[in-house]
């Protein structure tokens, strides 16, 4: 049983929820599930407070129908642009932001100077009878705006870019998905691009290792056999537990797997130019690179007995897509990205 949160800490975040000042509640862990995002939507709703989440959340319910938080960015810069203005944060099983990495030249801590902060519930605590407490104190009563169903729209066409991926999830991702998200650079482009799909969980890592994608998805289809589950997975992090693809075909589990191929673990190659390491070396970069020879994810599933296609066009993504949501059972589909198109 998790512990329970004073009645002194909820009376504080309550007057500061009260005083008018600009304010947010910054949500993590257990504190976004629905039950407890709903909670913090009838907050807002009560005292005009924003709703923000942790960058990288374990489980996120999100999708139509459910009340739709902010997710802070994952770039520094971004994050104190998105902040600026707060006078206030009340923290909720999360944790005060700071950046990811320590960039030489840029800030760690990325609240504004001088904004109070105040920790409501740890990530042990029981959250949502914190945020219960905090809305009964309140007297927030009255539900918030919920996140509307996408309005219809024709599939993606063109170049296979991140957003249009997103856009095919949207279209064609049933009620209830799980959505593993490994998918590094490309993820930042499909996280939005899927806000108003279909209610669902999105599963994230939360640190700074990879290679965790492809057996979170094994695992969360494994515990819930009767919903989908979407891997969407950089492509070099999945090289860290390709073996997992053996271990669904063996279990037959009903998972979708989306590797980004852009044979380059892309995410690192902005990382190292952002941490001031330098002008980096052509040995250096070629670490960073996945090519020479190429990957075939197409052959390597196959081997592993995971059905696979490849996409290179928006359209073939789609369709490939909509047969794998027809389906039962492990596929994979190798998204040729093209990174360079937004």
């Amino acid at each position: 049983e998790r512990e329970q949160v004073t009645n002194d800490v909820v009376t504080k975040a309550a007057g500061m929820l009260g005083n008018e000042k600009a304010t947010a509640l910054l949500l993590g862990g257990h504190a976004l599930r629905e039950e407890c995002t709903e909670l913090a939507g009838r907050i807002a709703k009560a005292t005009g407070c924003r709703v923000l989440s942790e960058t990288f959340a374990a489980r996120l319910q999100r999708g139509a129908g459910r009340f739709g938080v902010e997710r802070l960015q994952y770039f520094s810069e971004h994050v104190t642009e998105q902040l600026a203005g707060l006078e206030q944060i009340v923290l909720v099983g999360a944790n005060a932001p700071v950046s990811f990495f320590a960039y030489p030249g840029k800030a760690s801590w990325l609240a504004p100077e001088g904004c109070n902060i105040l920790e409501l519930a740890n990530v042990d605590q029981d959250v949502h009878a914190a945020l219960n407490s905090l809305a009964e104190e309140l007297d927030a009563r009255e539900p918030a705006a919920q996140t509307p169903a996408a309005p219809e729209f024709p599939p993606p066409e063109g170049h296979l870019t991140p957003v249009a991926i997103g856009q095919s999830l949207t279209l064609l991702m049933p009620e209830n998905a799980i959505v593993s998200d490994e998918a590094a650079t490309c993820g930042l482009g499909i996280f939005p691009a899927t806000e108003q799909a279909p209610a669902h969980d999105w599963l994230m890592l939360t640190g700074g290792a990879i290679g965790q994608g492809l057996p979170l998805s094994l695992g969360a289809s494994v515990a819930c056999p009767n919903r989908k589950v979407i891997a969407l997975q950089a492509d070099g992090s999945a090289m860290y537990t390709v073996q997992a693809l053996w271990t669904m075909a063996r279990e037959n589990t009903d998972v979708v797997v989306v590797i980004m191929n852009n044979r380059s673990y892309a995410i690192l190659n902005i990382e190292l130019a952002r941490v001031g390491a330098g002008q980096p070396t052509a040995k250096t970069l070629s670490m960073l690179d996945l090519s020479r020879p190429d990957i075939d994810w197409v052959s390597l599933s196959e081997g592993m007995g995971v059905a696979a296609t490849r996409a290179t066009t928006a359209e073939e993504f789609h369709e490939q897509f909509a047969a794998a949501m027809a389906a039962k059972g492990p596929r994979l589909i190798e998204a040729m990205v093209d990174q360079q198109m937004p």
